[in-house]
């Protein structure tokens, strides 16, 4: 099988991953509670878990250390994708996934293509046809009417960008602390995103003591969709960094992007949001961009 294929294999099931883990995600973010603190307080929890096994599975591999350059490209990996998962559930919570899913999966392909082109050159002409077939199978799957839909506020928009950007930034980092291995780049980036979290709600908290009923209401339910996301999003996570080891990095980034696909899916099934027309025509748009960008 061709390091392209194998690529995009591995890509699509980060997708899939991904997509399950951000459906999980904008559930338990409703389940926080309103406010911003009950959001950050649930990736927390979700960070939380899954940081811990991997550190349990470092310890058993008795991993070295990390150092130089990689090091702070993982650390800086983690800032990204902390403060881009809160905003992008925030998003999800407000009930506009498909535009919120869209607006983000956009960005947080263009991005890295884009740096890509200049780190491992430009892709050929078949390709490039095919990231951008993909863009458009990314924005028919993602942004079609929902039951759930209580309008895409300005709000809403300005965090589905911001998650989008630091998606970007993420999606760059993580390739640049790949030398690092599979597990480590992962591991700091959870430190490191946990770190400025805890960070953010304790400023918060000593901002606002708003006494809201997030921290007593949301336990009971938020924990299971915490430890939904702690088990896709790392998964997504690790297989997305196998990628980017095996192939590059646009192909990674366009492919994994297409995560909105599962997302609307377990909306349809947990839901019962039927997907429309143009979401099934999206998908279908959306395997021929992927046997494009696999050539």
């Amino acid at each position: 099988m061709a390091a392209a294929t194998k690529t995009a294999l591995i890509a699509l099931a980060s997708a899939a991953s991904w997509g399950g883990g951000d459906f999980s995600g904008g559930m338990g973010a409703k389940s926080a509670g309103k406010g911003l603190l009950g959001t950050m307080r649930f990736v927390m929890l979700a960070q939380t878990s899954s940081l811990l096994v991997l550190l349990i599975l470092l310890v058993m591999q008795h991993a070295p250390l990390p150092h130089g350059a990689p090091m702070w490209w993982a650390i800086l990996a983690g800032l990204c994708g902390g403060l881009g998962l809160v905003a992008f559930y925030k998003a999800l919570s407000r009930g506009a996934m498909g535009a919120s899913a869209a607006i983000s999966g956009l960005l947080a392909a263009a991005i890295p293509a884009v740096v890509s082109s200049f780190l491992e050159g430009l892709p050929g002409v078949l390709r490039l046809a095919g990231f951008a077939v993909a863009a458009v199978a990314i924005w028919m799957v993602a942004a079609g009417e929902s039951p759930e839909n209580t309008g895409g506020s300005r709000g809403t928009v300005l965090l589905s960008v911001f998650s989008g950007v630091a998606f970007g930034a993420y999606f760059v980092a993580l390739k640049l602390a790949n030398s690092l291995g599979e597990l480590m780049p992962i591991t700091l980036a959870r430190a490191s995103g946990f770190a400025v979290l805890a960070a953010l709600a304790v400023f918060l908290y000593l901002r606002e003591r708003t006494g809201d009923d997030a921290a007593t209401s949301w336990w009971p339910a938020g924990w299971r969709w915490a430890l939904a996301v702690a088990l896709l999003d790392t998964g997504g996570n690790l297989l997305f960094i196998a990628a980017t080891r095996m192939g590059r990095l646009d192909v990674a980034s366009v492919l994994t992007s297409l995560y909105p696909a599962g997302t609307i899916l377990l909306a349809a099934w947990y839901l019962h949001e039927r997907p429309t027309r143009r979401q099934i025509a999206g998908m279908v748009i959306a395997l021929v961009a992927v046997v494009m960008v696999t050539f």
